[in-house]
């Protein structure tokens, strides 16, 4: 009796998990991030394989990407604070995959037909068909910035309720869900367009996006359901300022507050006769300027706002597996397969720093947390700076590092150091996204040591532990200390700030420029 009253309790628990608004969170999130990946990862392959195998558009479609979240992220909170919860993220799920399968039907076509269309009208047809894939591609990325403050921001943190370890838990589960994800959904859409071509890849997407929208409209509702705090939201701060007004009213009639009734209603006139200007259409066109004023304004303003900073100075850096990192790579001969495997390490690292910011969380807190994982990061990034040094190091450390900005500010360039190595340098017509195309073995120099980059790659590959770590950190003081009626627009923000010092760690290496990221 003991072993069956034990089965059946284990049953209902393992059944009342996985019908939980956590679980069912974590299936919504799973569908929509490899979705994403997979996404982001094969638009870039399109663009270059569109325009003649040349990084062009992928350039300018990143710009595109990284400008409109700099530009829009405040103006895209604010839509999620104003708005019901269920209504923005199903509005946001909607217009992300619709955009995605519509921008994938457009490739299709393209692909299918590109001689044709490019006979037509001297090619403006074809140029505008560019056009319309960038910025459909943009439109759905907007719609995922949506959706990810709406669920991960503030979802995640009503579903916890006032419970910071269980929020903790949800954070980490759904960064690890991204590490997954980043990993195994470009592998799968890689080896759908190697084998077969562009043109299955982008019908594959379109239909994964079609049957993923559905299930993750249905998982929606289902949380929604689940959990009724979700149909309660905190109104803006106007909203409760007429709701005082109008009490006041009452308070004089009883013959309390007549000074402050006075004066309150005083301005309560002022109110009523700038009504009208506010429906003039010159108010109603500078609104989103004002928007974007105010939410970065309450950004400023908040007490998480150097914790925000810090953690948008990490996009700044060059110490990631992107395309900078992935070109000196091949320069000091690493091949593409190991360089794989050290990806592949390397998402093992930051899952690792995942599962280590639950624990080291309950024992020393969340600030501690955050101050020992920057601490970690910067003691393993000095493997880097001692690759710098070490034996076969291409640094040369008596040239100034300003001497080629200097040359070209002044115009000249017949001084411009010449490369000792013309072979070696990154040929940026042959590298697609992440680097994955290597160089013919042939024309990498042989090296003499390989403990620099070695070192380079040891200390990248270890400080993400203490990355990832102090990134969930920062995420979840913003997601206790910001309001309710504010998240929207802190997190859009935030990922402004983001974006921005991204582009700007992409300025500090120019020919960067061609191969515009994210950072994973």
């Amino acid at each position: 009796m003991d072993n069956a009253g034990s089965k059946k309790r284990c049953c209902e628990s393992v059944q009342e998990f996985f019908t939980s608004p956590k679980f069912l969170i974590y299936l919504g999130h799973g569908l929509s991030t490899w979705g994403d990946r997979m996404w982001n990862f094969a638009v870039a392959v399109f663009l270059v394989g569109l325009y003649g195998n040349s990084l062009l558009l992928t350039a300018v479609y990143g710009l595109v990407v990284a400008g409109s979240v700099l530009l829009l992220g405040a103006i895209i909170g604010d839509w999620v604070d104003k708005n019901p919860r269920l209504k923005v993220a199903q509005t946001s799920l909607v217009v992300q995959n619709f955009s995605v399968i519509l921008c994938g039907i457009l490739l299709m076509v393209v692909f299918q037909f590109k001689e044709q269309i490019a006979e037509l009208y001297n090619g403006w047809i074809l140029t505008c068909c560019y056009i319309l894939v960038i910025s459909i591609a943009n439109i759905a990325n907007l719609a995922s910035t949506a959706m990810a403050i709406t669920i991960q921001r503030d979802w995640v943190v009503v579903v916890a309720g006032q419970d910071s370890s269980k929020l903790a838990d949800m954070n980490a589960t759904v960064r690890i869900i991204d590490q997954l994800t980043n990993i195994l959904a470009p592998m799968l859409v890689g080896q759908i367009m190697s084998f077969g071509s562009n043109f299955i890849g982008c019908g594959f997407i379109a239909g994964w996006n079609l049957c993923s929208m559905c299930l993750e409209y249905g998982l929606l509702w289902k949380v929604y359901q689940k959990t009724p705090a979700l149909a309660l939201k905190a109104g803006k701060k106007e909203d409760d300022q007429e709701l005082k007004q109008l009490n006041f009213p009452k308070e004089l009639e009883n013959g309390k507050g007549t000074v402050e009734g006075s004066q309150l209603m005083n301005e309560m006139a002022v109110v009523k006769a700038d009504s009208p200007k506010k429906t003039s259409c010159c108010y109603q066109i500078t609104e989103p300027l004002r928007t974007i004023r105010d939410g970065w304004v309450a950004y400023y303003n908040q007490s998480i706002f150097f914790a925000g900073m810090s953690l948008s100075f990490l996009y700044m850096t060059v110490l990631g597996f992107d395309c900078i990192t992935t070109g000196y790579a091949y320069t000091q001969g690493l091949n593409g397969s190991v360089l794989s495997l050290l990806m592949g390490a390397s998402a093992v690292s930051g899952i690792c720093g995942t599962v280590a910011f639950t624990w080291v969380r309950k024992k020393c807190g969340l600030i501690r947390t955050g101050f020992i994982s920057g601490v970690v990061q910067l003691s393993c990034l000095v493997l880097c700076v001692a690759s710098v040094f070490a034996p076969g190091s291409p640094f040369d450390l008596s040239i100034s590092p300003f001497q080629d900005i200097y040359s070209h500010l002044i115009g000249d360039s017949g001084n411009l150091p010449e490369a000792d190595h013309p072979a070696s340098m990154l040929n940026i017509d042959g590298l697609l996204v992440n680097g994955s195309t290597a160089l013919p073995a042939e024309e990498l120099p042989p090296l003499q040591s390989y403990l620099s980059v070695s070192l380079l790659f040891a200390g990248v590959i270890a400080a993400r532990i203490g990355l990832w770590s102090f990134d969930l950190t920062v995420t979840q003081l913003i997601q206790e200390n910001v309001i309710e009626s504010e998240r929207g627009v802190i997190n859009g923000v935030q990922n402004s700030m983001n974006y921005l010092l991204d582009l700007l760690h992409f300025i500090m290496e120019p020919k960067s420029l061609y191969c515009t990221r994210r950072w994973q």
